[in-house]
Order: structure tokens, then C-alpha cells, then sequence
């Protein structure tokens, strides 16, 4: 017989979606975690999920609403609950806020936006959901509005859906349109229907095309719309069910 996986309580409780690892361990630490109704203060003590209870403040971790989220995200804030270098990360964007007459619980980024990119960035305490939207294969698409410099013809454009070999991998777009252009540059709208680090970024480089705005604009049929630039708000049921499709 398989024994069962066994992982410390911390872990645990992230992969749950309640919390950061960190914060977990701090609520372990002051004494607000209980196993099978016993108080728990050891970060690591080993837990089979499916066969222990598990319970914060007295509420089972299985029965914790869950909360699905937009943001759209502003340019220079890393997608990270910290950063080791102190730079601000994107739950700047949650100071002070609540729900329903509470503080905001802890939501972890679905995916994630580098440094320099802004737009949708979507956050929940689903660990299933997020997996199927981030998704590789199986994830809905991803929209983008790229600023690049320089204005591309239609050979461009269609090299882009063709695809590059960039360190090995194969990178490619589902779609790549010219939305507007100026003297020098040029706004394009670029569709992934695949998950990859930098995608963008790495495939226009691969043509020796420079991004100077990078903006997620929708991820399957949810769009960005008009929320404000460091704006958030809950997604409605049928969005959620929709994304996950």
C-alpha cells in the first residue's frame, strides 16, 4: 500500500490559498492553528491532507469562502507577496482594503505580470482554480496591447504567429494585429494561447523588436474594461465559471 504524502503544516496552509508560507508559520507560532483539535505551534509539523482536520481560529481551513479577484496591475510593482530587494509589490494595491466589513484575506496572484508589464492580474485563495487557469495547455487565452519600437509589416506579423526558437524553446503567438501606429512605433495586439515565462517579451526579441509597453488587456473573455490603473475588484460567479471553462 502507497503511503500517504505527508508536508508540514506551513506548506499546508499555503497551498490551500489561506496564506503565505511565512504568515502561516506566524499563525502556527501564536497558537491559532489546531490539528485534529489540538493547538500546533510547529511550522513543519507533518500533516496527510484528507485525513487530518485542520482548523484556523477555530474554523475549519475546508470551509473558508472563496474569493476570486481583479486588478489591474501598475507598472513597477513586482508580482510577489515580498521581494528581498524591497522593491513595492502588487499588494500595495491592498492596503487598508475589505470585504464585507473585513479585512481583506489573503489572496495569491493567479500567474503573474514582471516588473515592467501591467494590466490584468488575477487573485483568488483557489489553489484548483488558479491551476486551471494558469494552465499551459488547457488555460484560457491571454490578450495583450504591446507598444514596440518600431512599426511592423505584415511579413512581421506573420513571422510572429510563425513562431521563433529563443534558447531552445519554441515561442509563437495565437494571433498578432496592428492596432495603431505612429512615426516611430507602434501599438499591436498579441493573443497567447500558451503559458511561458516573458513570452512576449522573448519572442519580439527574438526578432530583434523592442517592447516598450506591455499591458494585459483580457484573459478569455474576461476584459480589463475601465477599472482603474491600481483598481480591484471581485469577479461575479459566471466569470469565474467562464475562466475556468
Amino acid at each position: 500500500m502507497t503511503a500517504t504524502p505527508r508536508h508540514g503544516l506551513a506548506r499546508v496552509l499555503s497551498k490551500q490559498g489561506l496564506c503565505s508560507r511565512s504568515e502561516a508559520a506566524r499563525w502556527i507560532a501564536a497558537g491559532r492553528v489546531a490539528v485534529d483539535g489540538r493547538v500546533v505551534r510547529d511550522p513543519e509539523f507533518p500533516i496527510a491532507r484528507g485525513r487530518q482536520r485542520i482548523a484556523v481560529d477555530g474554523r475549519d481551513i475546508d470551509q473558508a469562502p472563496r474569493l476570486y479577484l481583479m486588478l489591474n496591475k501598475p507598472r513597477g510593482l513586482v508580482t510577489t507577496a515580498s521581494d528581498e530587494r524591497g522593491r513595492d509589490t502588487v499588494y500595495r494595491c491592498f492596503d487598508g482594503a475589505r470585504w464585507q466589513d473585513a479585512p481583506l484575506p489573503w489572496l495569491a496572484p493567479v500567474g503573474r505580470l514582471d516588473q515592467a508589464s501591467e494590466g490584468l492580474l488575477l487573485f483568488c485563495n483557489d489553489p484548483e482554480w488558479a491551476a486551471r487557469i494558469t494552465d499551459p495547455e488547457h488555460g484560457p487565452d491571454k490578450t495583450y496591447h504591446v507598444q514596440i519600437d518600431r512599426i511592423p509589416d505584415a511579413a512581421t506579423l506573420t513571422a510572429l504567429v510563425e513562431g521563433a526558437l529563443e534558447d531552445g524553446e519554441r515561442l509563437r503567438a495565437k494571433s498578432a494585429r496592428l492596432l495603431r501606429h505612429g512615426e516611430k512605433n507602434a501599438w499591436l495586439e498579441i493573443v497567447l494561447d500558451e503559458g511561458r515565462n516573458r513570452q512576449i517579451r522573448r519572442l519580439l526579441g527574438a526578432f530583434d523588436i523592442g517592447v516598450l509597453r506591455l499591458l494585459r488587456v483580457a484573459i478569455g473573455e474576461l476584459a480589463l474594461g475601465e477599472l482603474g490603473k491600481g483598481q480591484w475588484r471581485m469577479l461575479s460567479e459566471t466569470e469565474v465559471a467562464r475562466l475556468a471553462r
